[in-house]
């Protein structure tokens, strides 16, 4: 699809919703909307479970959890294209190498930005640390507001799904459960 077929479908839309594409303050509105799609869908044109290639395992003996917390989590329903707004708390227990913490927060945009339901965002985020690092387990947790029930719908502005996603120890082991999901800041 073309830059110019997806400002025509942006014209479409807002004559559908009672407006005119060529009122002077929506003459821009197309390519902007456009443009700001193709940004906010960037996960498409990447696969996540490269940024976790590049490890480090000069760890010095570390096997403790590591978490990142309050990852910010910007994605889109796939059922009605409204944004889902919330933070990813993300962990895992190595092995014998870890990855650049920043790499965590790509690996959840890169997931994120896609239409989305968020159990599957979950799930991909976990599974895909659990194939590249092989750890001795991983949990994600991820809390979120979904537009699509906030602001249509029924109209639960404050609402907000949780949804987690452990394997390996931190989904067998009672002890390691409880310390990721403290640690996650869940009860």
């Amino acid at each position: 699809m073309t830059q110019e077929e997806a400002e025509a479908a942006v014209r479409t839309l807002i004559r559908w919703a009672g407006d005119d594409p060529e009122r002077e303050g929506l003459l821009d509105t197309p390519g902007r909307v456009a443009r700001s799609y193709r940004e906010l869908f960037a996960g498409y044109d990447t696969d996540p479970r490269n940024y976790l290639e590049r490890t480090f395992s000069e760890v010095a003996g570390y096997d403790e959890l590591v978490l990142l917390h309050d990852i910010p989590v910007v994605s889109f329903c796939e059922h009605h294209m409204l944004p889902v707004v919330g933070k990813a708390h993300v962990g895992y227990l190595p092995t014998h190498r870890v990855v650049g913490i920043s790499k965590l927060a790509r690996v959840v945009q890169g997931f994120a930005r896609r239409l989305q339901i968020q159990e599957k965002l979950t799930a991909e985020i976990a599974e895909a640390i659990d194939q590249v690092l092989a750890p001795k387990g991983v949990g994600v947790v991820i809390e979120a507001e979904h537009s699509c029930m906030t602001l249509r719908g029924v109209e639960t502005p404050g609402a907000r799904l949780t949804t987690s996603h452990l394997t390996g120890v931190i989904r067998d082991d009672a002890r390691t459960r409880t310390e990721f999901l403290r640690l996650a800041g869940q009860r």
